[in-house]
């Protein structure tokens, strides 16, 4: 067996830890049930094929309960005699994606007409806006519309010589937090958060020299949602003790965050798109400094509490991409990340190498 690494920070780190390839344990599978999209979904086409008795919730679990009040008012259940039936004429199961449990995707046609692909509701905005350059089966298409309201997207292919790199605004907010501890001198966190995603402009990029060739702005409604995070708080003396000042604190902060979500895939079956991030000086809900990871997903999809409870072993892993990594102010392979809404700004490697090797003693 062969493994030809690329250059990101996760490739990168199993060529410094090769042991750990086949010395550690196998990430954890990440499943959740209880994600109230997914839910609905189950109990629409169960109660379609068999309607629902009392008994069914050893097989669904407690939450089914607010779920199937949910789709009684939504009218995709009524009750009869003690039992929940499917209360449409069409049945429930051609409407679902199995894919994701943000809606059905969006469809991305040629000039002709033609079907060439298509993009879910989470990443229509920010890889298939107008003016993007889309791939498909290695052509390039620019976007010429997408139109939202009836989930179709048109794209004239052409070869332009130049990618596109969107810009994104987030903001988390929390719901409520499940679990607490530290790890280190690090608070940690894991709970649910609501999500606010907006692209608000992208870049054109060369292919030849990656030189930036334009700026335009984007008109795009804001994506929200409830989902599962893990977050770690960060103490002002633990600030002041790595010795980062002010300035240097969100570019600290947000190196931390882009790495350590590169290693979430180590404790979790993952990738970096499956998870956002946010960090920030100052959040009211954390009262201080914090960085986010949440599922990308509405509802959560597991990810999040896998990532809370290998805490001390993902930060550890995290220093160790920094510690490990030859740049020196930081590069793909530690601190950047291809898929940053900030286009990789600011960030501070060294501050963020002291912050978790001062945090963690």
């Amino acid at each position: 067996a062969v493994l030809v690494a690329g250059e990101d920070a996760l490739d990168q780190y199993f060529m410094n830890h090769p042991g750990q390839l086949f010395g550690r344990p196998a990430e954890a599978a990440v499943v959740n049930p209880a994600n109230p999209n997914v839910l609905g979904a189950h109990l629409g086409c169960a109660a379609h094929e068999q309607p629902l008795v009392p008994n069914d919730m050893e097989f669904f679990g407690e939450e089914i309960e607010e779920r199937v009040a949910d789709l009684v008012g939504e009218g995709d259940l009524r009750v009869r005699g003690g039992k929940l039936y499917w209360a449409r004429r069409t049945p429930p199961a051609p409407a679902i994606d199995i894919r994701t449990a943000g809606g059905p995707a969006f469809t991305i046609l040629d000039a002709d007409g033609e079907i060439i692909g298509n993009v879910d509701e989470g990443r229509v905005f920010s890889q298939a806006h107008p003016g993007a350059v889309y791939l498909h089966q290695g052509d390039g298409y620019v976007v010429e519309d997408l139109d939202i309201e009836r989930r179709v997207v048109v794209a004239r292919k052409g070869e332009v010589g130049y990618y596109t790199q969107p810009q994104e605004e987030t903001w988390v907010g929390v719901v409520g937090t499940v679990e607490a501890g530290r790890v280190g001198r690090f608070p940690h966190r894991h709970g649910r958060v609501e999500v606010e995603h907006q692209v608000v402009a992208y870049k054109r990029k060369s292919i030849r020299d990656g030189s930036n060739l334009g700026y335009e702005s984007l008109d795009l409604p804001a994506r929200r949602y409830t989902t599962e995070a893990l977050w770690f708080e960060v103490p002002d003396d633990l600030i002041e003790e790595a010795g980062v000042d002010g300035k240097a604190l969100p570019g600290t902060l947000h190196a931390a965050e882009h790495t350590s979500i590169a290693m979430l895939p180590i404790f979790a079956i993952c990738d970096r798109w499956d998870v956002g991030g946010l960090s920030t000086p100052f959040h009211p809900d954390a009262g201080g400094a914090v960085w986010f990871i949440y599922d990308g997903y509405p509802g959560g999809a597991g990810i999040a509490p896998v990532g809370w409870a290998a805490g001390e072993r993902h930060l550890h892993a995290t220093l160790e991409a920094l510690r490990t990594c030859p740049c020196k102010s930081g590069c793909p392979s530690c601190v950047q990340s291809p898929k940053c809404g900030n286009f990789n700004e600011p960030l501070d490697k060294v501050g963020a190498r002291r912050l978790l090797e001062v945090g963690l003693g």
